[in-house]
């Protein structure tokens, strides 16, 4: 329960930096809609790569491996773009200043490099621990549990370094490094803070997705229609989005939070003792 208590404090608090610039939400919704054509561009080269490997390759599933590097290096090169000028601009209302979207692009376009290379360097991360999970099909659970201590590991490694490249620009190693070095230095080695916040979301989309589940199929039911399944099953599709989009901007202005506590030994919008509380074990 105290958990549970420490993450609905953690979302309010991001949420009030939200009220202050609600415009903050349009980076992660510019992010999904780029992604979701990113995704369109890649499902010919996709199929193509399947039917190359079942043609010219006997075993490891070369060119499929290559579709999916390239995926994603455009899917993270997207994604890391978007986020770091969130956070940017998150940064910007953290230190008192009132950001605006463009303000938050030309943080991250200032950094586009750093950005790329990160982004070079997680695509060949995400490629390894894809290989080692599809490996692990065959030869047992073994590579799929190294796979995602691998994983976690790396979450935790690189916790801040989004906030690092905005107000840093180092590389992708460096951005690592001072990643470990600001979570280390302060709070220890383990991170609960954004999984705090995704537990929140979590409870809200189970509890809100079952309310719609079965008032869609009750109603379905008693008038014996299946309009109202239709309308609720879209009221859910457009719930989810919500959350997800809401989790995505919360959890970054999160970081954004913990590394000015981390530098600056401030806050913000946020309790110092409620973030050490959210993030020491």
């Amino acid at each position: 329960m105290e958990r549970i208590k420490r993450s609905w404090s953690l979302v309010k608090a991001s949420f009030e930096v939200l009220k202050q610039d609600k415009e903050l939400v349009l980076f992660p919704i510019i992010s999904g809609v780029i992604m979701f054509f990113v995704t369109l561009t890649f499902m010919v080269p996709t199929l193509l790569g399947n039917v190359f490997d079942n043609l010219f390759v006997n075993g490891i599933p070369v060119f499929g491996y290559i579709v999916l590097f390239l995926f994603y290096l455009v899917q993270y090169t997207v994604v890391y773009y978007n986020s770091t000028a969130l956070v940017g601009a998150a940064m910007i209302r953290l230190r008192g200043g009132d950001p605006t979207v463009k303000d938050g692009y030309k943080i991250a376009w200032s950094h586009i490099l750093p950005i790329v290379g990160w982004a070079l360097l997680s695509a060949t991360v995400g490629l390894i621990l894809n290989m080692l999970s599809n490996n692990s099909n065959n030869k047992g659970r073994g590579k799929s549990f190294i796979a995602s201590l691998i994983g976690a590991t790396w979450n935790v490694l690189t916790f801040l370094v989004v906030p690092v490249l905005a107000m840093e620009g180092l590389g992708p190693i460096e951005a690592i490094k001072r990643s470990w070095e600001l979570l280390k230095a302060t709070w220890g080695e383990q991170i609960s803070g954004k999984l705090s916040i995704g537990l929140i979301f979590v409870l809200i989309g189970f509890g809100g997705g079952a309310l719609l589940v079965g008032l869609g199929v009750g109603i379905s039911i008693l008038t014996e229609s299946i309009i109202p399944a239709i309308v609720f099953g879209s009221l859910l599709f457009i719930f989810i989005v919500v959350l997800s989009l809401l989790n995505s901007t919360l959890s970054s202005i999160f970081s954004a939070a913990v590394y000015e506590y981390a530098v600056e030994g401030k806050t913000g919008f946020f309790d110092a003792k409620l973030i050490e509380e959210s993030i020491y074990s």
